[in-house]
């Protein structure tokens, strides 16, 4: 169903390359293992990784390197850099290595993909305007069990929040089979956790 809705989106194009329209997010606690649901992903889908060990991410790593997907490592331009990866900058917690990382993806490193996290109010359209990542991750679009009792933006206002934003932007929160169709059609992706770490994933027209 997710695979089936992200056919229908335009994700953004870095370096001739469209970026996916399917991400999997991994999560410490709900998902700590993710190289299983990574597996079942479509060929050309997107992991974004999120407190994952070193010796697991080296392994997500060559798992992406196998079935070409696009992989970001969060908070972390030095390991990004090492296993050949994009770098996603978190919003509520520093990031470590963003200049390396910055000065190879303006040299042309491969797979050095820039994004970031993002959620409404005026301080992401600032940092979004600064750094022209390739691709922001705007969250909650619905309600989710990461933040739960945390008020969720719903398509409207996330529709509304992405247009100030200024930049292709995947929905994030609470996204899964019975949301993905209230999902904006000017959404760039949609990304999960719950929603893509159980069954298998339809797979994607090739971009």
């Amino acid at each position: 169903m997710l695979a089936a809705r992200a056919r229908r989106l335009a994700p953004p194009a870095r370096r001739g390359r469209r970026l996916p329209a399917l991400w999997l997010v991994t999560d410490a606690v709900r998902l700590p293992d993710p190289l299983a649901a990574a597996a079942r992903l479509p060929r050309g889908a997107g992991v974004l990784a999120r407190d994952v060990a070193p010796a697991l991410l080296a392994r997500l790593a060559a798992l992406a390197r196998r079935r070409a997907l696009v992989l970001l490592v969060a908070g972390d331009g030095r390991a990004a850099l090492a296993v050949k990866a994009g770098l996603h900058l978190p919003d509520r917690r520093p990031a470590r290595g963003v200049l390396p990382f910055l000065l190879a993806r303006r040299a042309g490193a491969p797979g050095a993909v820039l994004a970031m996290a993002a959620h409404a109010g005026a301080r992401p359209v600032a940092r979004g305007r600064r750094l022209r990542p390739d691709l922001a991750f705007l969250s909650p679009i619905f309600p989710t069990r990461s933040h739960p009792g945390a008020p969720a933006l719903g398509p409207l206002r996330w529709q509304a929040a992405a247009r100030r934003l200024g930049l292709p932007a995947a929905a994030l929160g609470g996204v899964a089979a019975a949301t993905a169709g209230r999902v904006p059609r000017r959404a760039a992706g949609l990304a999960a956790i719950d929603g893509l770490a159980g069954g298998v994933a339809m797979a994607p027209r090739a971009a």
